[in-house]
This record gives C-alpha cells, sequence and structure tokens, in this order.
C-alpha cells in the first residue's frame, strides 16, 4: 500500500448482482461469472454484491438456476472478499412482507450458504420492518449494513421531508439498531454532488460507523456524486466493471480507480486488473445483447431529475403499457407518477412502492384518479408497509379503503405484528413437492413460478408430481 494513501476509499463490486440487473434484466449466468471470479477476489473489493435484489427471482424463473446455488459456487473462487447481497427487510426477496418464523429461516438460510454482508433496506424508510432480520443476521455473527432510500421532495436536498435533518435521524436509528455500516442507497441516481458532500459531511459528524453511498448513473451525476462524496470522507463506494456500468447500472470503477490514483484516497486497486475482466465481459456481451435497452440514443435519462423514476421502474411500466396497447400515454404516467406519490405521503421509489405507486398511476390516467384502485395500493394506505414518510390525506385514505375487505381505518402497529406464521401452513400446503426447506422458502417467495420450476427440478419424481396436482 503506497505511503500517499491516508484514508483509501474502499470499493464494493455489484457487477454480479446490481449490475446485470440494471443493464441486462438479472439474467447473467452463474457460469460466466466464474472465469472472472477468482480474478476478482484477489483485487481488493470490500465486498462483491453476489446475490439478493431481483436474482432470487430471474434465475429460477428465466434462467433454469437454483438461486441458492450461486453464492455456494462463487465461494468456491471468491474466498477472501467478503460476499454481499441487498434485502428488502421484511419483504426479503420478495414482493410483499412476510411474517418473521419465514424472515428468520430466510436469513439464516442466506448465511448458511454464504452470504457475509446483509445490506438491509426498507422500501419507506420505516425500520420497524428491518428489526426481525437484523436480530437473525446478528445472531448468525453477520455484518448488518443499514441502509437509507434516497429521495427527494424538491430538486435539490432539502425541503419538507427528505431534507439533511432526516437523512441524519435515520442514520442515527441504524447505528442504534446496531448496523455495522450505514449505507445511502440512491436508486435512481438522484444524489447530485455537491448534495452528497454535504451529506456526507453531516453523517460523518453523526454517526461512528463507516459510510457508504450507492449511487446509479441514471441521471449521469453518478460519477461526480461519487468523487463529491470521496472528498467529504465516505469509507465505501459501489461500483460495477464498465461494461455492467452507467445506463441505469452504477458508476464505472475503472476511472474512479484512476482518478483517485496517487491522492489520499486512493484505493489501492490495480487498473490493469479491472481492464483485463472487463475484457472477459465484452466477450460474453453478445449473449445478453437481446436484453439491452436501446430505444434511446443517450445512455442517461434527463427526466428522472424531474420524475425520480428509477429505471427498473421505467421498463416495467413501459411493458406494463405496451400490454395495454397505451405506450403513447407514457409522458402523461411520468406526470401522475410525481402526482400519485406525493398523494401517497412521499415513498421512495424503490421496490415494492415504485411498483405499487407505478400501477396506481397508470390506473389514474387511463381510468381516472382513484377510479380503479389496485390491492396493493390499498394496502400501502392501510398500514401494511409501515409508515410512509408523510401522512396520507385522511379524505383520501377513507375513499381508498372504503369497503376494503383488509379493513378501513390504517394501523400504526409494526405490519409484521399482524402476520400469523407461515412456514408450517406451506409445508402442509405444498407437500413432497419441496424436499427441503430451500425448496419451501423458494415456493413461500414464488408460489406460482417456484412451484413450476420445482416441478422441472424434480421431473422424474412421482410423489412429487401427485402431491402437486392433489392441491
Amino acid at each position: 500500500m503506497k505511503d500517499s494513501m491516508i484514508h483509501p476509499v474502499r470499493i464494493q463490486d455489484n457487477t454480479f448482482r446490481d449490475g446485470h440487473q440494471s443493464i441486462h434484466a438479472t439474467r447473467m449466468k452463474t457460469e460466466d461469472m466464474i472465469p472472472i471470479a477468482e480474478e476478482m477476489d484477489d483485487c481488493g473489493f470490500w465486498a462483491m454484491e453476489v446475490w439478493g435484489g431481483a436474482t432470487f427471482d430471474a434465475m429460477h424463473r428465466f434462467l433454469e438456476e437454483d438461486p441458492w446455488r450461486r453464492p455456494g459456487i462463487l465461494k468456491k473462487y471468491i474466498r477472501k472478499t467478503p460476499m454481499s447481497m441487498l434485502l428488502r427487510g421484511q419483504n426479503l426477496v420478495g414482493y410483499r412482507h412476510y411474517a418473521d418464523d419465514v424472515v428468520r429461516a430466510f436469513v439464516d438460510r442466506a448465511c448458511e450458504i454464504g452470504i457475509d454482508i446483509f445490506r438491509c433496506f426498507d422500501a419507506l424508510n420505516d425500520f420497524r420492518n428491518l428489526e426481525t432480520c437484523v436480530e437473525r443476521i446478528k445472531a448468525n455473527g453477520k455484518h448488518v449494513e443499514g441502509t437509507v432510500c434516497y429521495s427527494l421532495t424538491e430538486g435539490h436536498l432539502g425541503g419538507e421531508i427528505y431534507n439533511l435533518d432526516f437523512y441524519v435521524k435515520k442514520a442515527g436509528e441504524l447505528e442504534q439498531m446496531g448496523a455495522d455500516t450505514l449505507c445511502i442507497k440512491d436508486m435512481a441516481g438522484l444524489l447530485s454532488p455537491y448534495d452528497a458532500f454535504n451529506l456526507f459531511t453531516e453523517l460523518k459528524k453523526a454517526v461512528r460507523v463507516p459510510l457508504h453511498l450507492h449511487t446509479h448513473y441514471t441521471s449521469g451525476m453518478g460519477s461526480m456524486t461519487c468523487l463529491k462524496a470521496v472528498e467529504a470522507g465516505v469509507d465505501i463506494i459501489d461500483t460495477c466493471l464498465s461494461p455492467y456500468a452507467l445506463r441505469t447500472s452504477m458508476p464505472a470503477c475503472e476511472p474512479i480507480v484512476a482518478a483517485l490514483q496517487g491522492s489520499e484516497r486512493d484505493s489501492g486497486i490495480n487498473l490493469n486488473k479491472l481492464l483485463e475482466m472487463s475484457e472477459h465481459l465484452e466477450k460474453i456481451a453478445p449473449k445478453y445483447q437481446h436484453l439491452l435497452a436501446d430505444q434511446r440514443l443517450s445512455i442517461i435519462d434527463n427526466g428522472v431529475l424531474a420524475h425520480q423514476i428509477p429505471g427498473g421502474m421505467i421498463s416495467n411500466l413501459t411493458s406494463q403499457l405496451k400490454e395495454m396497447k397505451a405506450l403513447d400515454r407514457l409522458e402523461e404516467i411520468y406526470k401522475e407518477v410525481v402526482r400519485t406519490r406525493k398523494d401517497m405521503g412521499y415513498p421512495p421509489l424503490v421496490t415494492p412502492s415504485s411498483q405499487i405507486i407505478g400501477s396506481q398511476a397508470v390506473l389514474n390516467v387511463l381510468f381516472g384518479r382513484y377510479v380503479r384502485i389496485s390491492n396493493q395500493l390499498k394496502d400501502l394506505v392501510l398500514g401494511l408497509y409501515g409508515k410512509t414518510p408523510a401522512p396520507i390525506d385522511p379524505g383520501l385514505t377513507a375513499r381508498i379503503l372504503k369497503n376494503y375487505k383488509r379493513g378501513q381505518t390504517p394501523i400504526t402497529a409494526r405490519p409484521a405484528d399482524l402476520l400469523p406464521p407461515e412456514m408450517e401452513k406451506a409445508r402442509e400446503t405444498i407437500g413432497h413437492l419441496a424436499r427441503n426447506e430451500e425448496d419451501l422458502l423458494g415456493w413461500i417467495l414464488f408460489p406460482q413460478t417456484m412451484e413450476k420450476y420445482l416441478l422441472a427440478k424434480y421431473e422424474n419424481d412421482a410423489p412429487a408430481r401427485a402431491a402437486a396436482a392433489g392441491r
């Protein structure tokens, strides 16, 4: 390590998870990771993100791979670098809240298969939804990265809700919960460079644990934002190897490593090694080229600065509108997303709140505002996802929850306290189709698609087929 490196910035590589999720719809196969996994392990990354997010869904649904196997396979090659995953708190890697027994079992199994660092977040920044998973991660002796989802009320940091006080307070809450590191998760690339400098300057004063920045390149500000955060003293930043960087992914690792060389924040990572590994990704690129969004010349989305819609949410909206033969209304829906989000108390647009707000915005444009209301939005208003950053108008609440079978009065309790245990009932329902707890947990998370996957996995097993047919 060079004498000039007084406070080297640490880098987490996200190529094997968020990189291909952002660029190639989470379709990178494990077989294409193996050839460079050992070399990446030698780079000196703080961690490598390899699991979580949409990987569990995409692997069994599209790649015909057992999602539980990937961490173990990669662990044979990645022996020195901690492996990280993205965990949506009580949502785990699915799209609803799961009972505490499911959360505990999932976290325990994730620890067993090789996950070392858990980046835990909640879509509403309601940290009651992190309590159970944090308790189990700690019980397993693993690393908790407490995460605040970054959002804005105005064009820049400040305003009534998303201001410096908000983020400092949330960071303090996570530190009190036992977070080993603190991450600001900027999923839409909204954090501007000078706001990043001010934010991390204040966070450095407020908390003692190391600070981590996760940002996306969607708006074109990602690399500049990382550099200003580095100037403010951020300890860790997320990047990807350049073929899986930029666009709606993270900033590229190579130029940041080069820019910091010789400075007191020099990462110490060998630039030539990164270039060699990027060549491997270029060679396999044709296999995934059909998944790359290429309908626009620009690699950035300047519209995100106005509507705050992350890239993944835009692709979901586009797909939804194509099916409804209403793609020509996309610009209207962008504007309606802004209005709907405000109505719903300014939730950050991240899974699952992004899907809930986006789907309702589509309904509002096509059928009139709140003429048709999704059950997911009703659940959000009812409080079943947690407390929204700002209160929802009581009149609108009454209109949305009118005659709703799950209740008309919003709850104030921790949402998971209302969920009965799920594991035993699920075990009885799925029967012999689930050979082990991994199969059972997968089925609870994705009942329809995982059932199809398990039937194919055990296709020669007559009792399993009979059990599935008998349900």
